[in-house]
């Protein structure tokens, strides 16, 4: 009953976002794209993303950021994964620099070269490990439509992602630009239910927001005078949860925080500066949270098909840190 359950629920959430079990969908994936070049492949990834993140769950966290960083610029190509020996790739970016999990992508890619060589892209290994990684700390699965193919270029000159201390009129324009919507932005910042930051990227909007040794006035006093306890003025690396008491959990929990005015960031905070987003964090905090599994799915599926490159653009990597 449960396997059932199961798949009618997969059928319903593939017919929200207009997929297919047996077609490709238009914009060049397929959910079977793999099952006669490499049937195992989704198997391997799982097993290797449930080997490492269930030893450190803190993992799951960070390789959806790394998946998000990667979709936001030039697309989800995996360019994000690239070195450069002129420290110029994206990995670079000072926003990048603490992105971490590339260990986890690499020996699921290594463990796919051995069985089906030169044909997973990396790409596709990682909105694959993205998924499972969240579904080992029972966060919401969504499908992966997988043909995605690797590019070859990464610039740290072109990162341009969408910034912590951004108000919502730039957010939304940043999630427009890649095809995403006013809903999406909302939704896939419930992701940082399971972030942590720094003290460093607070440190202003809570010790000199304006240059006056104040506070940002949007801020709880109440959690901005827990955070001065944990964050002194000239710490930058303590660590903070950003979604306070639950950031262990996969939940709707974040936007009870939001509401409360408790959010870590600027780009947090502002989400209730517009109408459709606060009518968002309303619903999810008077419903604990009904819809949101269900949305999150619909928006990674949507994530999953920015700018991508499939057919004989780009190529399969063998290496996922370097171009062949």
């Amino acid at each position: 009953m449960a396997l059932i359950k199961n798949i009618l629920a997969l059928v319903v959430l593939l017919g929200v976002v207009g997929l297919s079990f047996a077609q490709p969908h238009e914009g060049g994936l397929d959910l079977n794209y793999y099952r006669s070049k490499c049937p195992q492949a989704e198997a391997i990834v799982r097993r290797i993303t449930f080997q490492y993140v269930s030893h450190r769950p803190s993992f799951a966290a960070a390789l959806l950021r790394m998946y998000f960083h990667d979709c936001f610029v030039r697309g989800c190509d995996a360019s994000l994964l690239l070195k450069s020996p002129n420290k110029d790739a994206e990995r670079d970016a000072i926003p990048n620099l603490t992105v971490r999990g590339y260990e986890v992508v690499d020996a699921a890619k290594t463990a796919l070269e051995r069985k089906c060589p030169g044909v997973v892209s990396c790409a596709d290994v990682l909105a694959l490990v993205a998924r499972d990684a969240v579904s080992v700390i029972k966060g919401p699965w969504w499908p992966v439509p997988l043909g995605r193919r690797d590019g070859r270029v990464s610039k740290l000159s072109e990162v341009n992602l969408p910034s912590p201390f951004a108000d919502v009129n730039a957010l939304k324009q940043d999630f427009f630009a890649k095809g995403l919507n006013t809903k999406d932005l909302v939704v896939l910042s419930g992701a940082h239910t399971i972030g942590i930051s720094s003290c460093g990227l607070i440190s202003r909007r809570i010790h000199n927001f304006t240059g006056n040794g104040d506070f940002d006035p949007s801020m709880n006093p109440s959690y901005v005078r827990q955070l001065k306890k944990r964050c002194k003025p000239t710490d930058r690396s303590t660590m903070v949860a950003m979604d306070p008491g639950s950031f262990k959990k996969f939940d709707s929990h974040y936007f009870n925080v939001v509401a409360q005015k408790r959010g870590l960031f600027t780009s947090d905070s502002t989400l209730l500066d517009d109408v459709e987003t606060k009518h968002y964090i309303q619903t999810q905090v008077e419903t604990s949270g009904a819809s949101f599994d269900k949305d999150f799915s619909e928006s990674m599926v949507k994530l999953g098909f920015v700018e991508i490159l499939t057919g004989t653009q780009g190529e399969i990597r063998k290496r996922c840190a370097f171009v062949n």
